[in-house]
């Protein structure tokens, strides 16, 4: 653990929150790490997590994209639609300075797709949709999959929320909404692509090695005790 005395720019705190997270409980925790990270009392912090199953909706989000038989869904201050989040799904809140969001946005979608890349799974970009995708084969019938999402908010020059990859989570859990506003795509999974499971576990030091190369840090470990004496 470093010292918590100054900050170092080059640095990134990693902090492993565990399975089964409340939505809420990580919610509340990111605005505080956020309130510290601006009066530059923490360096820029990463968040990984694997949710609590849960629906959140972002501020673009539309009615008909929620879920139509009273599932509750959790608003957030985040961009985006409606999304789910839970078990087998890696989470991932980079509390971080920036100051281009186009930038920060187009490297979280860059380093999900190096990190799909690392599971032999090739993801790429879609014209008009955020995130990361496995790419269809109209021709077969086959739709575009969406692999990873990004939902960003940015406020006094400090990042919130962030990105989450689908590892070996139930595709079953997107059937009632409407994934990121988008009817005519499917959702898929490192898991599915590859034909073999691949968890969370698994997957979580490749995305936060590949997370500090892309922002240009240096990551360390900080335990989330040791996060909240700070």
């Amino acid at each position: 653990m470093r010292p918590t005395h100054g900050v170092d720019p080059h640095a990134l705190a990693v902090v492993r929150l565990g399975v089964d997270v409340p939505y809420e409980q990580a919610w509340s925790l990111q605005r505080w790490v956020h309130g510290k990270r601006v009066a530059s009392e923490l360096p820029d912090t990463l968040l990984v997590l694997e949710h609590a199953p849960v629906y959140t909706a972002g501020k673009r989000a539309a009615p008909h994209e929620r879920p139509t038989d009273g599932t509750p869904v959790v608003d957030v201050d985040r961009g985006g639609r409606v999304t789910w989040h839970g078990p087998g799904q890696l989470v991932g809140y980079p509390i971080v300075a920036i100051t281009d969001v186009v930038d920060y946005i187009c490297r979280l979608e860059e380093m999900l797709i190096q990190v799909c890349a690392d599971f032999g799974v090739t993801a790429r970009r879609v014209r008009g949709r955020a995130g990361v995708w496995a790419v269809g084969d109209s021709s077969l019938g086959l739709p575009d999959r969406q692999l990873g999402t990004v939902g960003i908010r940015l406020v006094k020059g400090v990042t919130m929320h962030g990105f989450a990859l689908n590892c070996a989570n139930d595709p079953r859990w997107f059937n009632r909404i409407i994934p990121c506003g988008l009817p005519d795509v499917g959702v898929s999974s490192l898991s599915a692509e590859t034909g073999r499971r691949i968890v969370v576990e698994e997957v979580m030091p490749i995305a936060e090695k590949r997370l500090a190369e892309a922002l240009g840090r240096e990551p360390f470990e900080l335990h989330e005790e040791d996060l909240l004496r700070r």
